[in-house]
């Protein structure tokens, strides 16, 4: 598990592909500490397991599936990119609950300031605005976001500088391509009801035999 709160910025230093996975080597140092083999760090939100390691260097394997559905896919040596180890039972929550496993990928397509900080909009499909909500919590390229706005396509957030000097939202574009990763509860929810709503037994009895009224 991960929370959203990017610990540091690491450089893609390798790639190497074939026709249906990477092996990506990233320098990094905060990230480093007291990991080792085998562990999640999650690289743009995408949790990615650690496959060997040096002084400064960590690598990682990326299977078909993650470079399809997440921006690891169109990757380019130097990039910088959102780096968090995983979750310790010890530490704070300072962001929101992440799994790391990117639901779609969004498009930049507005940036505005407002005051002292930026609100970017993204453009994505109603498969993943369905599970955004107003003053909900979304991960964006690993980074915990609060939504500020959402509609059937697109949705925006409100970015401070903090989190645009020390995450890769600083280098974003119009057009930009970001991982996004809604909240996953929304998702268990909805699929737990679902055959309740298929027979049609989703009403105010079932509410009040499970203590919801």
């Amino acid at each position: 598990m991960f929370t959203g709160i990017i610990e540091e910025k690491g450089i893609l230093k390798t790639i190497q592909r074939d026709s249906k996975s990477a092996s990506l080597v990233i320098g990094a140092n905060t990230v480093l500490k007291d990991s080792k083999i085998g562990d999640s760090i999650a690289t743009n939100g995408v949790c990615l397991t650690v496959t060997n390691m040096t002084a400064t260097t960590f690598t990682v394997d990326v299977m078909y599936e993650t470079l399809n559905r997440s921006t690891l896919g169109s990757l380019k040596r130097g990039e910088t990119l959102n780096l968090e180890r995983a979750l310790r039972a010890d530490a704070r929550l300072g962001g929101h609950m992440m799994s790391g496993h990117v639901d779609d990928m969004g498009t930049l397509v507005a940036s505005k300031d407002q005051g002292i900080a930026t609100l970017y909009t993204f453009e994505t499909t109603a498969d993943i605005t369905r599970y955004i909500t107003q003053k909900g919590s979304i991960g964006i390229s690993g980074v915990s976001l609060t939504v500020i706005d959402v509609s059937d396509s697109s949705f925006s957030v409100s970015v401070i500088p903090e989190t645009k000097r020390e995450t890769t939202f600083g280098t974003l574009s119009i057009g930009s391509k970001v991982n996004l990763e809604v909240d996953m509860i929304a998702k268990y929810v909805e699929k737990l009801l679902k055959p309740h709503k298929e027979k049609n037994t989703l009403n105010k009895n079932f509410l009040k035999e499970n203590g919801y009224i």
